[in-house]
């Protein structure tokens, strides 16, 4: 059985943590880890024709993500991180190589190859990479996964945006937090958490909504009516750096896999605490993932 092609649109950088630079970017840390558990990984994204670029796309290339990587004039992005008793907080700078992404025959021709294409809201900020895009996702084949992982960032988006990219998606990530805002925004205040998420499920005729409510709890709900919802384990948090990533990129490998929507989303979980316990968004696995919900159920 030939594995899923995964691959991400997006942001590719530097987060520069108090420990020192490590590579990331949301749509790269998702794409990693969908690696890890069994598909066949692909970044797309851009950097500059600069040190830093150099650096960015050897680490790309030995973490075993497969990349088309762009190099034009525009610096390499970084992002520095602060961290709040392991929370992260980002200050994002604009004017960056993945802000000026191009379409390309390349791109169009490996996106109508996956089974998954991942996105989020900030590289869309500006209108080159935006455009680019929305262009990829159209070339998407009809049957396959479109995971919107919104990822707000700073002043990064818009109602209009969210909507836009609504559109295109099979699949919506958000967190807690995220819900509260958007809540506000599309006029759904006095919904209960389980009844906004499935008001976003029909409303965009999804088949996945994933709410994570970080170090509490996740839920997923389906098209079909099923859910699951999980407690978060507890565990020595290091950083929390890339584990919304992480929990995304292995459902998704998952269920391509042939998982239950059940099974899925425990392998995420407990992918998401692992990454908690270690240093930045890509870590190397471990022989064995620890079984994290079982142990605190014990």
């Amino acid at each position: 059985m030939s594995k899923p092609i995964v691959l991400s649109l997006g942001e590719l950088l530097w987060d520069m943590l108090p420990s020192g630079k490590r590579a990331g970017g949301a749509p790269v840390n998702f794409v990693y880890h969908a690696a890890m558990n069994g598909a066949d990984g692909y970044a797309i994204s851009a950097v500059g024709q600069d040190d830093l670029g150099n650096e960015l796309v050897a680490e790309t290339e030995k973490s075993g993500v497969k990349s088309i990587i762009q190099r034009n004039a525009w610096p390499t992005s970084t992002v520095e991180v602060s961290l709040k008793n392991g929370i992260p907080e980002y200050t994002i700078i604009k004017g960056v190589a993945w802000d000026h992404l191009l379409l390309t025959r390349e791109l169009i021709d490996l996106v109508e190859k996956a089974d998954a294409v991942c996105f989020g809201t900030l590289a869309l900020r500006s209108p080159e990479t935006h455009d680019t895009i929305i262009e990829l996702l159209k070339h998407a084949r009809a049957d396959a996964m479109k995971f919107f992982d919104i990822n707000l960032r700073g002043d990064h988006y818009s109602k209009e945006l969210i909507q836009e990219l609504l559109g295109y998606s099979t699949v919506f990530k958000l967190n807690d937090a995220e819900l509260l805002l958007l809540r506000d925004m599309f006029d759904i205040r006095g919904a209960s958490d389980d009844e906004a998420c499935r008001w976003f499920l029909s409303k965009y005729d999804l088949d996945y909504v994933v709410l994570t409510g970080g170090s509490t709890f996740s839920t997923i709900i389906s098209k079909n009516g099923e859910s699951s919802t999980l407690a978060t384990p507890r565990v020595e948090v290091t950083d929390t750096v890339g584990a919304g990533d992480s929990f995304s990129g292995t459902f998704t490998a998952k269920i391509l896999s042939g998982a239950t929507l059940e099974q899925a989303h425990k392998a995420a979980v407990n992918t998401a605490a692992f990454v908690c316990t270690q240093n930045g968004a890509w870590p190397v696995y471990p022989k064995t993932m620890p079984d994290y919900l079982s142990m605190a159920a014990e």
